[in-house]
Order: C-alpha cells, then sequence, then structure tokens
C-alpha cells in the first residue's frame, strides 16, 4: 500500500454562504493532492502527456461527514491500496482538519488513454517503476 497526504489551506473564494467549503472543490482538492504526490514521487502529468497518454477521471465518489470551513488547515491523505493495473489506477482520500477530525473521503478511478487514439492504454512503465515497490509482498 502507497500513502502520502498534502495540507492544502482553505481560502475563502472555496466556501459558500454558509462558510463551509463549496462541495464541487472536494474533487479539486483531491487533484491538488494527487498532482503533488505524482510530483513528490517523480511523475509529472506535464513529462506523461509529452509522451502520448493523459489521464482523465472515470469515476468519482465522495462521502461528505464534516464541513470544512474557511481557514480551515486541511491534511489530504492519498492511499493506494492496490498497484495499478490494465488501465486505471484507484486514489482514494481522506480529509481531516487540524483537530485531526475526518471531514471526508472519496475515490477516483483514472484511466490511462493514448492521447492520439484516445483509446484506453496500459499502466505507463514510469507509474510502474515509481509506484510497484510499494505493492511487494
Amino acid at each position: 500500500m502507497f500513502e502520502s497526504e498534502v495540507q492544502i489551506r482553505v481560502r475563502y473564494a472555496e466556501t459558500d454562504q454558509m462558510g463551509y467549503v463549496y462541495h464541487g472543490n472536494y474533487a479539486a482538492y483531491y487533484e491538488v493532492t494527487r498532482t503533488e504526490v505524482f510530483r513528490r514521487l517523480g511523475i509529472e502529468y506535464k513529462e506523461m502527456e509529452a509522451t502520448g497518454t493523459m489521464m482523465p477521471v472515470l469515476e468519482l465518489k465522495t462521502k461528505f461527514i464534516r464541513p470544512a470551513k474557511y481557514d480551515d488547515l486541511l491534511t489530504v491523505k492519498l492511499l493506494l491500496k492496490s498497484k495499478p493495473h490494465g488501465t486505471r489506477i484507484r486514489f482514494e482520500y481522506e480529509i481531516y482538519n487540524e483537530a485531526e477530525t475526518l471531514l471526508n473521503i472519496g475515490e477516483t478511478i483514472m484511466v490511462f488513454v493514448d492521447m492520439k487514439t484516445g483509446r484506453p492504454t496500459e499502466v505507463p512503465p514510469l507509474i510502474h517503476s515509481k509506484l510497484d515497490s510499494y505493492f511487494v509482498k
């Protein structure tokens, strides 16, 4: 299993009239976390796309447990519980506030797509080289 985390401060523009984080922003928090965690691993979306592979969202799930609020410092945990395989990778997320209260859980399934054909393609070797060691039994 692979686990990492990113901290995000809730900005005023991300909240609704009640002072809670607008529900649509959680998907953006997931994306920021994926991008930063991949960057730490030496995987950059820009580089992957330059080699002809993109990684769009196939599925997005989220469960709201408690609201995040303006100026909260959120910790977004990213979990990969299984090795990427076939044409997909599944990310799970847990979002906590500074009091370590669980606020949100989510999941995205991404599919690797060949940019020339628009068709699903196998997980790129770069992804395997950076992640496979976390799943050795």
